[in-house]
């Protein structure tokens, strides 16, 4: 009798643990088709032109879903990131001047909502994990 009771445990620890990964469907994170890519939120008219071969395919195999991360989160992320790519943008003897083409007009008092944390925090992890590059002190990990 011990070893049914045990056994029937295991498979209710088994069936439980199979079902309590959250799914996330494709409306919740869209793919993305092409590698040029416009990130805007058109009601404080501010817009991002991404055009890096191999972003969107990096972006829909590696990106977590939308909502994975806080967009306080996602905004301390990019004023990290944006203060030392501007940087190095401004640097153009020290840092290749191909990858640091030109500044990113980041304000931190500005809420540019959710997308456009998000997806500008994807950017730079996908950046700084191709070109072997850190922008400041957080490591580009998702």
């Amino acid at each position: 009798m011990k070893i049914y009771v045990y056994i029937l445990f295991i498979i209710i620890g088994i069936t439980l643990s199979c079902n309590s990964s959250k799914s996330f469907s494709d409306k919740e994170n869209p793919k993305l088709e092409n590698d040029t890519i416009r990130i805007a939120n058109d009601e404080i008219e501010y817009e991002i032109t991404i055009i890096d071969i191999g972003f969107s395919n990096w972006f829909n195999t590696n990106a977590r879903p939308r909502n994975f991360y806080s967009q306080n989160y996602l905004e301390a992320r990019n004023r990290t990131w944006v203060i030392e790519w501007n940087r190095r943008a401004n640097s153009p003897i020290n840092f290749d001047s191909n990858l640091y083409e030109m500044q990113i007009d980041y304000n931190s008092t500005t809420d540019y909502g959710y997308e456009v944390n998000y997806m500008l925090f994807n950017y730079f992890v996908y950046f700084q994990q191709k070109y072997n590059q850190k922008l400041g002190v957080f490591s580009a990990r998702l």
